[in-house]
C-alpha cells in the first residue's frame, strides 16, 4: 500500500502547482498530495469535502477538455485552502440539473454543496478559465457563498 509521507507543519510549501494532462488515476493522486498539505497544515477538517470537490473538478477536465490538459493549484491560506484547475477549454462549466437517473451532471453541484465558496474566472480571448473552491477550517472566519 501506498503511503503519503512529507515534512512536517512548518515545513509544508504554502502552494502547490502541477501541470499535465489528466487521465483516470491523476484525481487519486492529486487527492494524496491535497490531503498530505492539509493534514501536515492542521486542516484535516476539510480534507474529506476538499478531497471530494477537487475530484469532481479533475473529472470535469477529463470528460470535457480536449487533449485533457490542466493545471492544479492548491494554495494554503490561514484557516483553509483555495484549489484552482486550470485549462484551456474556451467552454465555461454551468451546474446542471441532472436527471435523477443519470451518470453525469452533478459535479458542480457536488462541488458546490461541500465546500464554502466556488467559482470560474475565464481567460481573456476564450483561452480557457480556472475553476477554484475554496475550504475553510473550523474556526476560521466564514465567507460569503456564491
Amino acid at each position: 500500500m501506498n503511503h503519503v509521507t512529507g515534512p512536517r507543519a512548518a515545513d509544508v510549501e504554502s502552494q502547490y502547482h502541477a501541470e499535465f494532462a489528466l487521465g483516470a488515476h491523476s484525481a487519486r493522486h492529486l487527492r494524496r498530495v491535497l490531503r498530505l498539505y492539509l493534514v501536515r497544515s492542521s486542516l484535516s477538517d476539510v480534507a474529506d469535502a476538499a478531497e471530494l470537490a477537487l475530484t469532481e473538478l479533475v473529472a470535469n477536465v477529463v470528460r470535457h477538455v480536449p487533449g485533457r490538459r490542466g493545471r492544479v493549484c492548491f494554495l494554503l491560506r490561514p484557516g483553509g485552502v483555495r484549489v484552482e484547475v486550470a485549462d484551456g477549454c474556451p467552454e465555461l462549466p454551468v451546474p446542471a440539473a441532472a436527471d435523477a437517473l443519470g451518470e453525469g451532471g452533478r459535479g458542480l453541484v457536488i462541488v458546490a454543496a461541500v465546500t464554502d465558496r466556488w467559482g470560474v474566472t475565464p481567460y481573456a480571448r476564450g483561452r480557457g478559465k480556472t475553476v477554484w473552491f475554496e475550504c475553510m477550517g473550523k474556526g476560521a472566519p466564514s465567507s460569503p457563498r456564491l
